[in-house]
């Protein structure tokens, strides 16, 4: 994204009151994460304080400050999810994918994240991937779930040659 398709983001959401959530929703979903660079225009183009928009970046967990994965994967470690297993799941997660909680793998293709409860605690545990819910996940599926998502990492290589 360049600096003038930035400049349009803020000019267009500056006047509203939730304006600054709306700029960098929209950074985001254009650069898959808010790098320091546009957050630095954002503040002088709005003029708010930097620390006041790292704040709001860093208050809500859909945003994040630094580049992710193509694949975001979140493992339930709320307490249903714990009780039934939780813990060696996300462990054989970092295992295989060589990275720990908040982590991305080297050739950026998957975020490791724990949240605290997906909501569906009867279909425990759970991970997430792509909003993609896995239900009664164990250790040994892990190679499975993970194959799916590489392989459509394989076809997208193989169509752009």
């Amino acid at each position: 994204m360049d600096e003038q398709e930035l400049t349009q983001i803020i000019e267009r959401n500056k006047i509203e009151q939730n304006g600054l959530i709306a700029m960098l929703y929209e950074v985001q979903s254009k650069m898959g994460y808010l790098p320091e660079a546009a957050l630095k225009l954002i503040s002088k183009n709005t003029g708010r304080s930097l620390i006041d928009i790292y704040s709001v970046a860093s208050f809500y967990n859909a945003f994040s400050l630094s580049p992710r994965g193509k694949h975001i994967i979140k493992v339930c470690m709320g307490t249903a999810c714990h009780v039934r297993g939780a813990v060696p799941i996300l462990g054989e997660l970092q295992r295989k994918l060589e990275i720990k909680t908040g982590e991305t793998t080297d050739d950026k293709q998957f975020t490791l994240e724990t949240v605290n409860c997906l909501g569906a605690c009867a279909l425990g545990p759970i991970v997430v991937i792509d909003d993609n819910y896995h239900v009664n996940t164990r250790a040994q599926k892990i190679n499975a779930i993970l194959a799916k998502y590489s392989q459509i990492h394989d076809d997208e290589n193989e169509a752009m040659e």
